[in-house]
């Protein structure tokens, strides 16, 4: 998801499992009617999820969304809110920090701790590769935390970001490995 002054772009991938090839992508650019309010970032977000998801011709089983799920100071980011909305499991994997504490994180890939908010584990911080700042992984809807970490592990393949994720920002940044996949299609 990208807010560009009044306009809100969001793009959605379809990739295959486990092979993690991109299939389907889609991208919706939507007129945005909120002003930004920190904390309240997937009011204006859903509505171009939204709008992305209805162009889908393949409704994926699991979303990864770039963003907060449950490791959100009112336990609702737009990974959960989105969820919701469309009834279908999510994860939360953002590059940065909402709310909560952890202990130092180990240098090696594929480490992680606890994220606390409050007393109550609300996901996990992951170091997804070396030399690289961390990923915060939190359960969006209908997944466990458990479940959030252990799938956002296997969607690694020596990138920072998961490939659904990846992917997705890929396409919506149109960067050189998007159009290198569209030359080959």
């Amino acid at each position: 998801f990208e807010a560009q002054g009044t306009v809100a772009r969001a793009a959605m991938v379809i990739l295959t499992w486990p092979e993690l090839e991109l299939v389907e992508y889609k991208v919706a650019r939507v007129p945005v009617t909120l002003p930004y309010i920190p904390g309240y970032l997937s009011f204006r977000e859903c509505p171009a999820l939204e709008a992305v998801w209805q162009m889908l011709s393949i409704k994926p089983d699991l979303l990864f969304i770039d963003g907060q799920g449950v490791a959100h100071p009112r336990g609702l980011g737009v990974a959960s809110h989105f969820g919701l909305l469309a009834d279908v499991p999510t994860i939360g994997v953002a590059k940065s920090r909402l709310c909560g504490e952890y202990p130092a994180l180990p240098l090696e890939p594929g480490s992680f701790v606890d994220l606390r908010y409050h007393g109550q584990r609300i996901g996990s911080v992951l170091r997804s590769k070396v030399r690289c700042n961390p990923l915060f992984v939190s359960v969006g809807h209908q997944i466990s935390a458990a479940s959030a970490l252990a799938w956002t592990q296997q969607c690694l393949r020596g990138y920072r970001l998961p490939e659904p994720t990846r992917w997705a920002d890929a396409v919506a940044s149109n960067r050189p490995s998007f159009q290198r996949w569209l030359a080959r299609q």
